[in-house]
């Protein structure tokens, strides 16, 4: 069996980068887990510094159930370097190089509408962007089956 894994993104913002990966994910707020009704109670039970707050993390997940769930949490230093390991959009849908190009160009439109930026264009194959925060990320077409 397959480990699950989550993916954990480092900000300065957390409740900006939620809105935006909620947004190009179509990823919804985790509920606290079990038994408690909110982040906040579920917060209280670890020694967090005085200045730490609910609003310092951010905590995602498919509606489905089939991604990986995402955390977002703030932290201190700034953002320095190139990711090593980012994330991959695959935009879905059938048709010819022409019109998966197309399918990535409107959605790399609809994220930069969202805060991203577009850093580089692979013509006919990929993007690459970057979120509110400067976190590359590449809106490909998916893999047809």
């Amino acid at each position: 069996m397959a480990a699950v894994f989550d993916l954990t993104l480092d900000c300065a913002d957390a409740q900006l980068l939620a809105t935006f990966w909620k947004s190009a994910l179509g990823y919804v707020d985790e509920p606290p887990p079990p038994p408690f009704a909110t982040r906040e109670e579920w917060l209280a039970q670890f020694d967090l510094p005085e200045d730490d707050s609910a609003d310092d993390g951010a905590w995602l997940c498919d509606p489905d159930g089939v991604g990986p769930r995402l955390s977002i949490l703030k932290v201190p230093e700034p953002k320095t370097a190139k990711n090593r390991l980012h994330i991959d959009i695959r935009v879905p849908g059938h048709g010819g190089p022409e019109e998966r190009w197309e399918r990535i160009r409107v959605e790399a439109e609809r994220l930069v509408r969202a805060g991203a930026s577009v850093r580089e264009t692979v013509d006919g194959h990929h993007l690459v962007m970057a979120d509110p925060e400067g976190n590359e990320f590449c809106v490909a077409a998916a893999a047809a089956v």
